[in-house]
């Protein structure tokens, strides 16, 4: 493999690296619980940036209900950011070998 060829590899990994974190960057899911009573917002980060908890919730005061509702809306959100990303990487990987099949010269072999 000739030195031009692994740089322009090399570049084009950077560029998708790039992609890949503007893409995440950009990422906001929303997922709710108990039919609707608890709402979560999650970057692509996995970062809580906001949470909706509707007034009725209070009024039964069962802290074991909103404490599920709570778990239950952030575990959905955190399936869905995963999902988002992962349908985007499907999208940058375009024009890359699948996984497992790249193959790098004997001299770059891990160790």
């Amino acid at each position: 493999m000739e030195v031009n060829a692994i740089q322009q590899m090399l570049s084009r990994l950077r560029q998708v690296q790039e992609d890949l974190q503007r893409q995440v960057n950009s990422v906001t899911v929303e997922a709710s619980a108990g039919g609707g009573m608890v709402s979560v917002k999650m970057n692509g980060q996995k970062q809580i940036v906001d949470v909706r908890i509707e007034p009725e919730v209070f009024a039964g005061k069962d802290q074991e209900m909103l404490q599920d509702l709570v778990r239950a809306a952030v575990n959905e959100a955190s399936r869905r950011v995963d999902e988002e990303l992962a349908n985007q990487m499907k999208n940058l990987s375009g024009g890359f070998p699948a996984s497992g099949t790249l193959r790098f010269p004997a001299c770059f072999s891990p160790v």
